[in-house]
Parts: C-alpha cells; structure tokens; sequence
C-alpha cells in the first residue's frame, strides 16, 4: 500500500466520537464534507449529523467488522483515560487491556477490511512528565512514561507501527499536550472556576512554560495527518505554538472571563513544602513545572498551521463555560 494523499471527503471512522476532541472532531470534518462514521460504546446517539454504530467495550476482543465497512480512515481517540486516584487492583493491566490490547485489534481488523490509514491520538506523556523551561519535547526525544497510562499509550505506539509493518496499514500518531476548549474537564475547568469566583490563587510566582492546544486545532492537525500524503508512519507533537507560565495562563483566562486576576506571590518553595506535607506534590508540580513541546516538525513537513491563536481559544472556552452557567459573557466584559 502506497503513501497517498487521502480526499478530504470519504468515510471515517472516529472512536471516542462523544468525548471532548472526538465531537470537536466529527463536527469539523462533516462541516468539511466526511462521511463520519461515530463508534459508541451503547446504543446512545453519536454526534449530530454523523452515523453511529454501536461496538461496546474496546479492548482485544471488540468486533469492528461493521464499524469499519467501507472506512478510508480510522481516527483512534477512545481511551482509558489518566485518573489521579486509580482505585484498580492492577491499573496498569487496565490501561494495557484498553490502549494497547484494544488498539491493537482495532488496527488489525482495520487492515483486513482495507483502510487506508489510521490516525492514533496519543499523549504526551509518552515523552514524559516535564521538561525545563528552555528544552521542549521533540519527536526524536527517548520515550520516557511515567505512570500506567503513559506506559500504556507508549506500548499501543509500538505495536501500531509493528502491525503498520506487518500488514501496511498507514499510521500516523499525534501526542497532544493539554487540550482546553469548549467541553473540556479536569482541571482546567476548575481553574476556570475558581478564578470566575475570584478566590484568590497562589500563581503569581510561576516562572514556568507550558504548552497547550485548543480542541479546534488539535482536529484540524487529526484531520492533517488523515490526509496529508506526507504524514504516513509518523509521530508529530502539536500545540498552539504559544507557552504561557501558569501566572500568564491565570491572567488571559481572566481577561477572557471578564474578571479580574486575584493571583498572588506565594514562594514556590514554600507551597511545594506544605503541598508534601498534604500529598499534593503531582498538582502543584503540574501548576509551577514546565512541559514544553515543540511542534516544528508537523508545521514543516505538512505545512501545519494553529487556525486558532491562544486568545481566541481562550475566549472561546469562556464564553462556552459563561453560557454553560446561563451567563451572558458579553454583558459581563461590558462591566
């Protein structure tokens, strides 16, 4: 099998279609004119507009027979996803039967059915957990995960490009930093919260770099890789191609919020100390450590450019929590 362009208006096939990036992502390539394909655990509906079909659990026993009828392209996004407080007996065994059994076998059946290519949503946690403020994650960088979930992601790579070899299935895989948008969780949306509340946060003293990208265009480079002749068989880092300390990240979330930063100095030392003393290191680490990436390489080899900028994306995922709260976010930037 050849490495081909693939036309931006065939059928594709999306796993995790009802999660945050996989709704962004179907709505953007139907807008595009796809015929989008939504692989959902139960009967429940897909996104609108797009052909669900329903595959129950994924892992190396789900049958994809139907749900890769007549697909070009297999966008991987379904995972068993990072908790903080795994209460699994063997959590990596967990991970494993999901990201990389489940993967697997949804790679293989899509060979045998003839797809074209599979676009594999990894993480950057296959790189590692950070990087120093002035040296950011590169493609060529050695594999570095450290908990189940990136050693699961890490081992699901392998054998795709193992099975890529094997059967000539294209694969591409992409390792997204954090992703915010409209939709998103975690703890960016308890960021998002606590400063729309104006309690005060100890950011003031981050001197960190982080890198982002927004939902929109972590689908626009997804759809890049399907279809860029160019992509096939590699791994590429994405982000807005913006850092931001935390204290700068607190500071545009509240210009686009309307309200104004209540961040204060707090010596970093210091909350690391009590953080310890609490077992808070992971969270405090997340907000005054830096993970940089560098998204050089799908910029010159696909000609891939961020269409949102961080403010843009910013705005937008505001305005989506302000209305998500029946909040008028114009009328509250007026104030």
């Amino acid at each position: 099998m050849s490495n081909a362009a693939i036309p931006g208006n065939g059928t594709a096939l999306v796993t995790g279609a009802s999660g945050f990036v996989g709704r962004c992502l179907c709505a953007e390539m139907l807008r595009r004119g796809w015929q989008v394909r939504a692989a959902v655990r139960s009967s429940a509906p897909g996104p609108d507009g797009a052909q669900a079909v329903t595959v129950g659990d994924i892992d190396g026993d789900t049958d994809w027979t139907d749900a890769l009828r007549g697909v070009e392209v297999v966008f991987h996004l379904a995972a068993r996803v990072h908790v903080m407080k795994d209460t699994s007996a063997d959590p990596l065994a967990e991970f494993l039967r999901v990201n990389l059994e489940g993967t697997a076998n949804l790679a293989r059946q899509a060979a045998r059915a003839g797809v074209q290519r599979l676009v594999y949503a990894s993480s950057i946690k296959v790189n590692g957990e950070k990087t120093s403020a002035s040296q950011p994650f590169t493609e060529l960088d050695e594999a570095d995960p450290q908990d189940p979930y990136g050693i699961s992601k890490w081992q699901a790579e392998q054998a795709l490009q193992r099975i890529a070899q094997e059967t000539g299935l294209e694969v591409v895989i992409v390792r997204p930093p954090l992703v915010y948008g409209p939709g998103v969780k975690g703890n960016f949306i308890s960021l998002l919260a606590a400063i729309d509340k104006g309690i005060p946060l100890p950011l003031a003293g981050a001197r960190n770099a982080r890198s982002l990208v927004y939902v929109g265009n972590l689908a626009d480079a997804l759809i890049a890789c399907a279809t860029h002749a160019a992509a096939a068989g590699q791994t590429y880092l994405v982000s807005d191609g913006q850092d931001v300390s935390t204290a700068m990240l607190a500071e545009k979330i509240a210009d686009a919020l309307g309200r104004n930063s209540r961040a204060f100095y707090f010596p970093p030392l210091l909350l690391r100390g009590i953080a310890a003393l609490l077992g808070r290191s992971a969270q405090v680490d997340r907000l005054f450590g830096s993970l940089r990436v560098s998204d050089a390489k799908i910029r010159r080899e696909l000609n891939w450019i961020a269409p949102c900028t961080l403010d843009r994306g910013l705005r937008a995922t505001a305005d989506w929590y302000r209305k998500s709260r029946g909040v008028d976010s114009e009328a509250v930037r007026v104030v």
